[in-house]
Formats: C-alpha cells, sequence, structure tokens
C-alpha cells in the first residue's frame, strides 16, 4: 500500500513483547467488553466481536479468559463498563500520534494521558487534524518462515484481502475491516498461524525520521503511552530509516 508506515511492523514486535509482560491479555479483555456490550455475546451475530477475539487467538490468549471478558461486557456476569475515547497530538519531528483508549473513568483517563503528552514536549491536538491521515484496516502479520508467498497470497487474496507485502521475515496483509473475520477464518482453515491480527489504524502518508535521537525520543513517548493502563493503541505515520532501526534495535 503506498505510503505505508514501517511502524506497522515496530508496532507489531511491541505487542509481542507486550504479551510476555502480561499486558496484551488486559488490554484485550477491555476490548471484548466494550464490543460485546455493543453488539452482544454471540460471534456469529456480532462481526465487531469476531475481529476482537481473532485479535485474541492471534496473542494465544486462553478462551476461559476471553470468554470471562464476553461475558462481563453482555451483562453477564459483574464488570467494570468502560468506553473509547480517542486523542491526537504530535510527536518530535512533526510525526502525527492517535492514541486510542478504554477507560471506566473518562477525566482520570485523559488527565494522566495529557500529563505523558506534556511530559514529552507535546499536547493534544484537534479531533480529527491527525485522523484525517489515516485509513481503518485489518492488518495480519504472518511468519515468513516456512510459508510459501504465493499459497499464502492465493489463499488471502480469495478471501478479500486487499493487499499484501513482504517485509522481510513477516507477511504483513491488509483487508478493509468488513473482510478482516474471512480473511483470519481463511488462514485458519489453511493451518497458518498469525503473529498478530487486528483492525488497526493505518497512516495513508508518512513522515520520515532520519534522526537516531527523534527516532529514540518518540519510541520513549509511546513507551510511556502504552505504559498507562487505559490505553489501548498508538498509531503514528512515522517511517523510521532502516539503518536507524537497526541502531534502536541493538542499543
Amino acid at each position: 500500500m503506498s505510503g505505508h508506515s514501517k511502524w506497522a511492523t515496530i508496532k507489531h514486535k511491541k505487542g509481542a513483547a507486550d504479551a510476555k509482560r502480561g499486558k496484551a491479555f488486559s488490554k484485550i479483555s477491555k476490548e471484548l467488553m466494550v464490543v460485546a456490550r455493543a453488539g452482544g455475546s454471540d460471534p456469529s451475530m456480532n462481526p465487531t466481536l469476531r475481529t476482537v477475539i481473532q485479535k485474541a487467538k492471534s496473542v494465544n490468549m486462553p478462551a476461559d479468559n476471553m470468554e470471562r471478558a464476553i461475558k462481563k461486557g453482555a451483562g453477564e456476569l459483574e464488570g467494570a463498563v468502560y468506553e473509547e475515547i480517542v486523542y491526537e497530538g504530535y510527536a518530535g519531528g512533526g510525526v502525527g500520534m492517535i492514541v486510542l483508549a478504554l477507560t471506566d473513568n473518562k477525566n482520570r483517563a485523559a488527565a494522566e494521558i495529557r500529563h505523558v503528552f506534556s511530559k514529552h514536549g507535546s499536547s493534544f491536538a484537534a479531533q480529527g487534524s491527525v485522523s484525517r491521515g489515516f485509513q481503518r484496516k485489518g492488518q495480519i502479520f504472518v511468519d515468513a518462515t516456512g510459508v510459501d508467498e504465493d499459497t499464502l497470497m492465493g489463499i488471502v487474496l480469495d478471501a478479500g484481502a486487499e493487499d499484501m507485502k513482504n517485509d522481510g521475515d513477516q507477511f504483513e496483509i491488509l483487508t478493509d475491516p468488513n473482510a478482516f473475520a474471512d480473511v483470519t477464518e481463511a488462514l485458519e482453515a489453511a493451518g497458518i498461524a498469525t503473529l498478530s491480527a487486528e483492525v488497526s489504524l493505518v497512516s495513508e502518508t508518512v513522515v520520515p525520521v532520519t534522526e537516531k535521537s527523534t527516532a529514540a525520543s518518540i519510541m520513549r513517548f509511546i513507551d510511556a503511552l502504552e505504559d498507562n493502563d487505559d490505553v489501548q493503541s498508538v498509531f503514528t505515520n512515522m517511517d523510521v530509516d532502516d539503518a536507524i532501526m537497526q541502531e534502536l534495535n541493538d542499543d
């Protein structure tokens, strides 16, 4: 996809690290509760719930955890009520950022996330100023090891995917949100495991980051945001130079 940022790959790798720290399950549980409350607990009647279940499976979330979260969201078990809030702003070098939060206390979430922005020399931007440059897409990563590219492409395109690209050690598959569940189910039926799968925000254009110090500063900013319990995802349009990314990975 033209203009797509390498941040997708960085974000995926960070997501895997979050799973090891036990944060991914908590964040996905909130998401399951929200979509079950909005559309019901039956995945066959709630396509958004199917999407989040696929995301949970991609990080090996236990079935009991998923079921409990869905029941809480549907009111079958007692649980907090979460609502979605979106914040927008800019990091160093003019890089746009979108922060998606699920919280049971909007005032607390806004104050804490605003504090993180302030500590990193930024502030909230007007709604729409950043998000107008992003599109909502299903985004799936598959380990390139042991997977034939032509076979994989045939499976996902037949299931409704829009695009597939080779990022070296993994394949990235993009779909319309409405086709996301069909594509992930086709991969599952073919016995192809996903590294991660979610409906994400994908930038239409990118902001190149060519200084290591700027890239490192933005990464610290993102880490601080993702450490907040209310923050579900951070999306950005930065495109980090490959050599700089390698240096950051080596540090």
